[in-house]
């Protein structure tokens, strides 16, 4: 069921907001895959076995992204995921994308399934939960993709989005599943909360 028509990759490098010119510009991306939608013009009352079928699909686009940043896994510090899906289809069909994006980039960023059980996560697990938000737009629409810091969602500095859009999609039988990953915080983030080297829990949270 999975028909690819395009991906699609936005590699940004920033050097300032308006402040100081920093010495590392932030370097962000984004990378979507423009599918067919299987699901358009009809109401299909079970489209969650549809996830199964999306899982490579995440694992795959996590990986590119990786690439496209020219990093290694290791540097990626915040993430995100969106949909967005085309006129015929409804907003459910975007959500199938919740656990296959968010599993499927944190599989690529050193996630294990067991590292939250028994003795305990380490750090650089990607344990936050992968924000998220979806759409139902025409063609060339934008998204504002959520970032949170992919080990404690509650790091204020990491906390950002990146505006997607992809010319041309989706086309109304369409729906474009979309993976965004930043190396570091906002350029000039001076607002203090917990820091990043202050992370103790290792829950995802704090």
């Amino acid at each position: 069921m999975i028909t690819i028509r395009r991906l699609f990759t936005h590699i940004e490098d920033i050097f300032h907001e308006f402040g100081p010119v920093v010495p590392k510009p932030l370097r962000r991306g984004a990378i979507a895959a423009v599918m067919t939608n299987p699901f358009a013009g009809r109401f299909v009352p079970d489209i969650a076995p549809f996830m199964e079928e999306l899982k490579p699909v995440g694992l795959m686009l996590a990986k590119k992204l990786i690439a496209g940043l020219q990093c290694a896994a290791a540097d990626i510090q915040s993430y995100g995921k969106a949909a967005i899906v085309g006129a015929a289809g409804e907003l459910e069909h975007g959500a199938l994308w919740h656990a296959p994006g968010g599993y499927g980039m944190r599989e690529a960023l050193g996630w294990k399934s067991d590292a939250v059980t028994g003795g305990g996560a380490q750090p650089g697990n990607a344990l936050a939960i992968v924000p998220s938000t979806k759409k139902v737009a025409g063609p060339g629409a934008t998204i504002d993709v959520p970032l949170t810091h992919l080990n404690a969602s509650y790091i204020r500095s990491h906390l950002d989005a990146i505006e997607v859009r992809i010319p041309g999609a989706p086309a109304a039988d369409e729906v474009a599943y979309i993976l965004v990953m930043s190396l570091g915080p906002r350029i000039h983030e001076r607002l203090g909360g917990l820091r990043v080297d202050e992370i103790k829990r290792w829950d995802g949270q704090r």
